[in-house]
């Protein structure tokens, strides 16, 4: 039975350890944005010993490029890309510290192995509501690699911010899991 958590980050050990594939969790505080230029780039400064444009340990990223906000908002449509484009690179951020990612999709068996290894999660945000995700970012600032344009690294304040936890640190899929509920026997 799936429980629901709001939790604020950055997130500890603690928080990740109790969260389970199929649970509900609101976010609040402080999550990034990056997607695969922006992470290629965070990881060959890793690579050269450089330090990076936001500490990791404890850190959500999530995978989106929002559009231009509209007068007096934050920030536009946010909804996830799909993350299989991100997994050569989050297993190196997982074992920086990296705690938590949002996104859409399934992960390569690396980062669930990631995920387990360094008490980490992969969450899923609803695809098709980006709209309405991005109502629940209260200030967006970027913060790395602004001629990214859409795919910069942004800063986001989130309020309450909706998302399932798909992988969690105990090697278990939700997509497996939904899967084998309904297979035929």
């Amino acid at each position: 039975m799936s429980k629901t958590y709001h939790l604020t980050t950055p997130l500890s050990d603690e928080d990740v350890a109790k969260l389970e594939s199929g649970d509900i969790v609101y976010l609040n505080g402080t999550i990034y944005t990056a997607r695969d230029a922006a992470h290629k780039r965070l990881v060959d400064l890793l690579d050269e010993g450089k330090e990076l444009p936001f500490d990791l340990k404890g850190a959500i990223i999530y995978f989106v490029g929002p559009t231009p906000p509209k007068p007096g908002d934050p920030i536009g449509s946010a909804g996830p890309t799909t993350s299989y484009r991100m997994d050569s690179y989050s297993p190196r951020l997982i074992a920086e510290g990296l705690k938590g990612m949002i996104g859409k999709g399934k992960r390569n068996q690396e980062v669930k192995d990631a995920c387990v290894k360094y008490k980490a999660v992969y969450f899923g945000a609803t695809g098709g509501a980006g709209a309405l995700l991005g109502k629940q970012i209260k200030s967006a600032e970027v913060i790395a690699y602004e001629e990214l344009g859409p795919e910069a690294v942004r800063k986001l304040e989130v309020v309450d911010f909706p998302v399932t936890v798909v992988n969690d640190a105990y090697g278990r899929d939700l997509y497996q899991i939904g899967r084998e509920q309904y297979e035929v026997k």
